[in-house]
Parts: C-alpha cells; structure tokens; sequence
C-alpha cells in the first residue's frame, strides 16, 4: 500500500506560480511512476503530467506543457508540479497518484492506470 498526500495549493493570481508536492509513505516512490491529475467543477478529472520511475521522462498535457514542470526526489519520497504562468483555467482539485505500469506504456496517461491515489489539494486562479 501507498499513502499519497498532497500540498501546496491554495489561491493565486493569473500569470503567478505554485508548487504541489505529494508525500508518500507506505512503500518506496521509485518503484511507481507518478501522475499528477486535477478536477474541476463538473468536469471529469484530467490528465496533467506524468514521470518515470528516476524522473529521466516526463509527459505533459498540450494545455500545461511549457508551463508545468513534474519534477521527484526519490530519496525524499516526493513528488513536485511547478506551475507556472496559471491561467483561470487551471482551477482544480489537483490529485497525484501512483502507477505500476512503465512510463512508455501506452495507457500512463489514463485514469485507471494509477493505483494509489492522494486525497487532492485546491488550486484556484483567479483573474
């Protein structure tokens, strides 16, 4: 099993910056990769960024790539997203999870391929 708890949420205007971190326990981060995922109101939770088990490969969504980096520290058991420039847009419940699967399968960037999941901190970007 896998505890994943997030951070670093909060408000903040368009164009500012925030850093999410997600704190594992339970197990070793370096055997997973890890996603990042968010929610916004009435709309079904989206793929965000996604890096390999030693941080060596990161995928990123069209709507954040240039703006988000996806970063881990292995020894810390943690996992970061930078986000900069944030857009209204960006509001979500922003989730980090954990998956089995290796980073070049095909399905990294779906939903049922994560298989611990945190409890999701709030971003609001307000304009």
């Amino acid at each position: 099993q896998v505890q994943l708890v997030e951070s670093g949420g909060g408000l903040v205007q368009a164009g500012g910056s925030l850093r999410l971190s997600c704190a594992a326990s339970g197990r070793p981060l370096s055997s997973y990769a890890m996603g990042w995922f968010r929610q916004a109101p009435g709309k079904e939770r989206e793929f965000v960024a996604t890096i390999s088990w030693n941080g060596g490969v990161t995928y990123y969504a069209d709507s954040v790539k240039g703006r988000f980096t996806m970063s881990r520290d292995n020894a810390k058991n943690t996992v970061y997203l930078l986000m900069n420039s944030l857009k209204p847009e960006d509001t979500a419940v922003y989730y980090c999870a954990a998956s089995r699967l290796r980073i070049g399968n095909a399905l990294i960037m779906a939903r049922v391929s994560y298989d611990y999941w945190g409890q999701g901190t709030q971003v609001t970007v307000s304009s």
